[in-house]
């Protein structure tokens, strides 16, 4: 490949970006000034929960405010948060040839249609990143969990198949898909846990070890299992159980969970959501292309979704608030008590 942009050098853009260039793909980052400033001082440095520690140096990282002029990559991620999807949308058709395939690395289900919209001359693939990465520091990325990248297309499509090439020199595993919406889907069910993560104030693995939380996060899931399955819409799974089983082991007391999901438990200890990095830094947050992807689901049914409508209000207050909840507090705010 002769390059690629990463539109967005956050959590997601830089890993999977540092990746990309440890494969030997040039790659051009363009990102907000936080992010570059620390990438221009401490270099940009990944790790993982099964041993990667690279480090790329500054003097080797492309790194821009703006799309540079006249650059011509072969691939675009496009890797902003769901907020900042239309700005990053129509800045992207202002500057890259038609044609260009651009990857949607983000979280939820609406922002490859939304963008598609806005540079329709683009050719948009949506994706799915399974994993968590974690900004330890400075510069210093960090994937705590496991799975590999999927993304819409095939391998008729000459960039996604070159990218898969070059992600798999560096262990990283990218599969193509016909039709991405069950993973996403799916992904967004496993994804309900980010506000229950971002809430709790506990890493990852440690939150999932508490029952409590647990419950909320399979009440969640529940509610939008049944409207997901009133529409008839298919759901992939991408735990090692069906959606519908993985609830069943979610509220199972915490002893045989520990030794039921173990394959779940394969979490770095290190491991948090990036929703618990955003109220931390006092971000806006993605809860509405999570908890309100699955309201707005109920809406186009006539229907409600009082519990992801009310962990929506409980994540928009939180700033408010200042304090994490404890697993008893979570349920009795969610009514679930």
């Amino acid at each position: 490949m002769s390059g690629i942009l990463v539109m967005g050098a956050g959590s997601v853009g830089c890993f999977i970006g540092g990746l990309t260039q440890l494969a030997g793909v040039p790659v051009h980052f363009v990102g907000r000034p936080r992010v570059l400033a620390h990438l221009r001082r401490h270099g940009l440095r990944l790790t993982d929960l099964d041993g990667l520690d690279r480090h790329i140096p500054p003097p080797q990282l492309r790194l821009h405010e703006d799309i540079p002029a006249g650059l011509r990559p072969d691939l675009v991620l496009l890797c902003v948060k769901s907020g900042a999807t239309a700005e990053a949308a129509t800045a992207l058709a202002l500057t890259m040839p038609e044609g260009t395939d651009v990857v949607s690395l983000q979280n939820g289900i609406a922002n490859t249609p939304a963008a598609r919209a806005l540079a329709p001359r683009l050719h948009w693939h949506a994706g799915m990143v399974p994993f968590n990465i974690a900004e330890l520091a400075p510069g210093h990325y960090h994937r705590g969990t496991t799975g590999s990248l999927a993304v819409e297309g095939d391998a008729a499509d000459a960039a996604l198949a070159a990218w898969q090439t070059a992600l798999a020199r560096a262990g990283m595993a990218l599969t193509l898909h016909a039709d991405l919406a069950p993973v996403q889907w799916g992904k967004l069910l496993l994804n309900l846990n980010n506000p229950v993560n971002a809430l709790s104030g506990r890493p990852l693995r440690d939150q999932l070890l508490q029952r409590g939380y647990r419950r909320v996060l399979a009440a969640l899931q529940e509610e939008a299992l049944d409207l997901l399955d009133a529409v008839q819409r298919p759901v992939a799974q991408l735990s090692p159980l069906p959606p519908r089983r993985l609830l069943m082991l979610l509220r199972l007391p915490t002893p045989i969970f520990r030794l039921a999901a173990a394959r779940m438990l394969r979490i770095d200890a290190q491991a948090r959501s990036s929703m618990a990095d955003d109220l931390a830094q006092g971000r806006r947050t993605e809860i509405d292309v999570l908890c309100g992807e699955v309201v707005r689901l109920a809406g186009n049914l006539h229907r409600t979704a009082p519990l992801n409508a009310r962990m929506q209000a409980l994540v928009e207050a939180q700033a408010k608030r200042r304090r994490t909840y404890t697993p008893r507090e979570l349920l009795q705010a969610l009514g679930l008590s």
